[in-house]
């Protein structure tokens, strides 16, 4: 971070900068990349295997993406996504790999300086965001070239870096350092502030300067504290006129709500086994680590534990064969580990003899306490309570978005208001082609809190934000 941008939070601006990105993970540094003037144009002689995209991306040639109508580019698209615009970026980007091929992308790029918008991005961690406190060694969910980001392919950075992808897939060590990196090769580091924790959000509107003729503009005021390397913390505010929530919805961890979940013992995220790993608090030889629930951060920790032959109690509510288990949606042979975990909770009861030693699972069994003498309590499917000896508890049944700095923590901005903000079930109400809130203008919401959950799509959310901030810009009077 640069000495102008510490100074800069330092203090109270007079003149609104045009965006702020609150987050910095895949989603704000792909949207920084756009709109740093990084501008994508389609290649003079590519030929798109989507017939129907191609003849629209002949219809305007040497106009960039950006500047083009999303909604048509995107119109007849299909895929693994609910986004048109996720889907178009992805289909420029990545043409044919749904369908196996490694079909170069039919987008080249060109830094157009004066295209740029200022504007700066804050996060609590390293750019990369969530991707630093993932353990380092764990497979990513989705194949290593879906990770990257425009213009920097993840699998040639992989050979740069000599290193190698696994089944297809990287390691989340390698992606948090593959985001870092993107940020220094781009030359986006100037943007970014690292250990900003944003407090509180909140907007009105400014009145036109001058003779101006034009309407009241809406201004944000972002406030917040700045994390030193020495831990000591100074406040920033910030004014904008345009917010964009990058947040991702790793901060918040979801509870179970139980009497004893905040013992000492108890935690909601892997790296606290590593740490007692590491400590000697969990060993081959102590009492089990009991982990709780069913998804891929579940199974992490047992990937995790098995590694290092610590005993395991592995616990959940639903029955082995839920065709709602993330397992039984998942290719067997690019998932080989994920469904070897699915094999020992399906094979392996608490109440038979163990094939797996060292690792026994507890199907439809529902947490009731945890004790201060390190017991848990179960009810088991019969209605019978279990207790149960552990060292060390790990609750890992998702998490939700932390949006405590908005007015009433964003529930307003949700589809459904009335019901908590969901990454996957609720997420924040955004108009399909600009990202921005259906309730509050210049509010964008990209990533998970759009309704976009793996690093493939969020760019698309980038991309419109981007779009809409360009025709803003275009649209000021001189």
């Amino acid at each position: 971070m640069s000495n102008w941008r510490k100074d800069h939070l330092g203090a109270s601006s007079s003149e609104p900068l045009k965006v702020i990105i609150i987050g910095n993970g895949p989603s704000g540094i792909c949207l920084s990349y756009l709109l740093s003037g990084y501008t994508p144009y389609v290649k003079p002689d590519s030929v798109h295997p989507h017939p129907l995209l191609h003849r629209k991306l002949t219809e305007v040639p040497g106009v960039s993406i950006l500047d083009q109508d999303l909604s048509y580019l995107s119109e007849g698209l299909e895929g693994r996504c609910e986004s048109p615009v996720a889907l178009l970026f992805d289909a420029l980007l990545r043409p044919d790999t749904d369908f196996g091929g490694n079909m170069e992308s039919v987008l080249m790029w060109k830094h157009q300086k004066e295209r740029a918008i200022p504007h700066v991005v804050l996060g609590r961690n390293l750019p990369g965001g969530a991707w630093h406190s993932i353990e380092g060694s764990m497979v990513t969910l989705s194949q290593g070239q879906w990770m990257g980001l425009p213009d920097l392919q993840v699998k040639d950075w992989m050979r740069r870096k000599r290193r190698g992808l696994r089944n297809s897939r990287a390691t989340a060590g390698d992606i948090a350092h593959y985001y870092r990196d993107y940020v220094t090769k781009k030359g986006l580091g100037h943007n970014f502030v690292s250990g900003a924790v944003v407090t509180a959000v909140e907007w009105g509107t400014s009145e036109p300067s001058g003779s101006e003729v034009q309407s009241p503009r809406p201004l944000f005021q972002v406030s917040g504290f700045l994390t030193s390397k020495d831990q000591s913390q100074r406040p920033f505010s910030l004014c904008a006129h345009n917010v964009v929530l990058a947040t991702g919805t790793s901060d918040s961890p979801t509870q179970l709500g139980i009497p004893g979940e905040t013992l000492p013992f108890v935690y909601h995220e892997l790296s606290a086994l590593e740490a007692a790993r590491r400590a000697g608090t969990v060993t081959p030889t102590s009492d089990p680590v009991l982990i709780i629930g069913a998804g891929l951060s579940a199974a992490d920790a047992v990937l995790y534990a098995r590694h290092y032959n610590i005993p395991v109690i592995h616990a959940f509510r639903r029955t082995v064969d839920d065709p709602g288990l993330v397992f039984n949606q998942l290719p067997k042979m690019l998932y080989p580990e994920y469904h070897k975990v699915h094999q020992m909770m399906r094979e392996q009861s608490i109440l038979s003899p163990s094939p797996y030693e060292g690792y026994r699972s507890l199907p439809e069994h529902q947490p009731l306490l945890f004790k201060e003498d390190h017991q848990a309590v179960f009810r088991d499917p019969k209605g019978l309570q279990k207790v149960f000896g552990i060292s060390l508890v790990l609750v890992l049944i998702g998490s939700h978005p932390d949006l405590s700095f908005l007015p009433g923590a964003g529930a307003d901005l949700a589809m459904d208001p009335n019901q908590p903000l969901s990454a996957k079930r609720n997420p924040i109400d955004v108009e399909p082609f600009t990202y921005q809130s259906t309730q509050q203008e210049g509010l964008y919401a990209v990533g998970p809190l759009a309704g976009d959950n793996f690093v493939r799509f969020v760019q698309g959310g980038a991309l419109a934000v981007a779009s809409s901030l360009l025709r803003k810009e275009a649209r000021k009077p001189p």
